[in-house]
């Protein structure tokens, strides 16, 4: 079963030009927390956009496409994946829980009373390029409660989101989160979700990391940042370095493929080729395939990568951050030889 904790937010998906984010003085391709204000403002420029919205967040992307790529038993149960984590008692609460449920998702936590639920507005560009501009909410907060620590025990692999790192008074919660998935023999995985973020908090996510991560996913710039490594620095070498520190360590590069770490080494996976249509949660969708094999037992590392970077592919080359029922299951069952379904890979965590 796996277990995950994030910050929901319901996502507004947008297409529109260069000269809509100019005239908004927004930077195209970066992330921007925004207060309650600027959102109706942006929300009210969109109005006569196309746009669509989604229970979305980074690692609820992820966990929809785990869900849909888990569904069909390969030798093995159909995965079990739940979610805590902070939303609102307003309508927005409501439409996240209920859409993640459809999805196969299960959403645990009780929507705070009067909380106001988190927004992302994702602006995507015709080259493909994605600008998000992100609302807290009142409902940012994450408690270690009793629901959460039922969950942990619970799980196989606890994933934590690197966008938390953001919230006040979350590394508690985090750090006693963490302990108790090691106490319960679960493997930890932290997302590392944006390098600005990384940049603000840069000690709060070694202490996780370097003191509880089996796990890391990041992106090539993220992987330099938490390596404080130039921009002159491959990818690579981020990864090895990391490596050092965790046991597995997940790298993507955009177009230029993907690299897993192990113990001081890289092993390259080439990119899936796809016509780019929408970037954004193509790292979330890679990360589903890499959970996804080490969830069913794979025993080969370069395969696991090949089918990540096709899920992220299949994401990249449709409108939208989910993975496509149809897709999750044609997917799974094309990769499903290099599964062995003997269950978590205990030497990940070793």
């Amino acid at each position: 079963m796996g277990c995950f904790g994030s910050w929901p937010s319901h996502d507004f998906s947008g297409v529109v030009d260069d000269e809509f984010l100019e005239k908004l003085g927004l930077e195209k391709g970066t992330r921007k927390l925004i207060n309650h204000e600027e959102r109706g403002k942006l929300l009210q420029a969109m109005d006569g956009c196309s746009y669509k919205a989604a229970a979305g967040g980074s690692l609820s992307n992820t966990l929809v496409a785990l869900a849909r790529l888990g569904s069909q038993s390969i030798g093995d149960r159909p995965l079990n994946v739940a979610m805590a984590g902070s939303i609102g008692g307003d309508p927005l609460g409501s439409f996240y829980g209920t859409k993640l449920r459809r999805a196969n998702v299960n959403f645990l936590s009780a929507p705070i009373k009067d909380g106001t639920t988190g927004t992302v507005i994702v602006l995507t560009t015709p080259d493909a390029q994605r600008t998000m501009l992100a609302y807290q909410g009142t409902s940012s907060v994450v408690n270690y409660d009793s629901c959460l620590a039922s969950l942990i025990a619970k799980t196989n692999v606890f994933v934590v989101e690197g966008y938390l790192f953001e919230l006040a008074d979350t590394i508690k919660t985090i750090t006693k989160a963490c302990e108790a998935a090691h106490r319960n023999g679960a493997l930890v995985a932290v997302t590392a979700s944006d390098v600005s973020c990384i940049e603000r908090h840069y000690d709060d996510f070694w202490d996780i990391v370097g003191n509880y991560a089996d796990i890391v996913f990041a992106n090539s710039d993220e992987a330099r940042a938490f390596c404080h490594f130039s921009a002159e620095e491959s990818p690579i070498s981020a990864t090895r370095y990391m490596s050092h520190f965790v046991p597995f360590v997940s790298v993507t590069d955009g177009i230029n493929g993907s690299y897993i770490g192990v113990k001081g080494e890289a092993i390259y996976i080439p990119p899936s080729p796809c016509v780019p249509v929408d970037t954004c949660g193509a790292g979330d969708a890679y990360a589903s395939g890499i959970l996804y094999g080490i969830l069913r037992g794979v025993s080969d590392l370069k395969g696991m990568g090949d089918m990540a970077a096709t899920i992220a592919a299949t994401v990249v080359g449709q409108q939208g951050t989910r993975l496509r029922v149809q897709d999750a299951v044609e997917l799974a069952r094309s990769h499903a030889f290099r599964l062995n379904g003997s269950g978590v890979r205990t030497d990940v965590g070793s």
